[in-house]
């Protein structure tokens, strides 16, 4: 579970993200997996505590499970409290091509199988800082 150097050795890398779990080993193994690789980390362990972190913090990165037990991760893009250049990747033990295309339709830019693939994290992270960085961002806020 070693971070690669890619994100350790370039500050310019780091993200501000918000992962969205509710199960709780599999949102610390991930807290502790992007922290490691130089990101900041909020963690929500519901649709509602999701929601409110996407409200009132600003975030590069929303990783989010599909199903939470007040609601579904597709909706946490349609509350309209989003910014328009959130990179939004959705997680799921469930991987059918209706799946998939429900998280491109409500604005995930990648769909993950459960169990997460940590080098396909890092590697779709690293497409987010090339993206952020293209449109001239260096840095999201820090969270309050």
């Amino acid at each position: 579970m070693a971070p690669s150097a890619t994100f350790m050795s370039d500050s310019g890398n780091s993200l501000q993200i918000l992962v969205v779990e509710d199960h709780a080993d599999t949102r610390h193994l991930m807290e502790r997996f992007l922290r490691a690789s130089g990101h900041t980390v909020t963690a929500a362990d519901s649709f509602r505590a999701g929601a409110a972190a996407l409200g009132s913090q600003t975030f590069d990165v929303l990783v989010s499970d599909i199903g939470l037990p007040d609601g579904r991760g597709w909706d946490l893009l349609a509350e309209g409290k989003t910014p328009p250049n959130l990179y939004a990747v959705a997680m799921s033990g469930f991987g059918t091509s209706p799946d998939r295309a429900r998280s491109a339709a409500a604005g995930f830019r990648h769909h993950l199988l459960k169990p997460i693939n940590l080098d396909q994290l890092e590697a779709i992270l690293t497409e987010a800082s090339a993206e952020r960085r293209a449109r001239g961002i260096s840095s999201a806020p820090e969270p309050e």
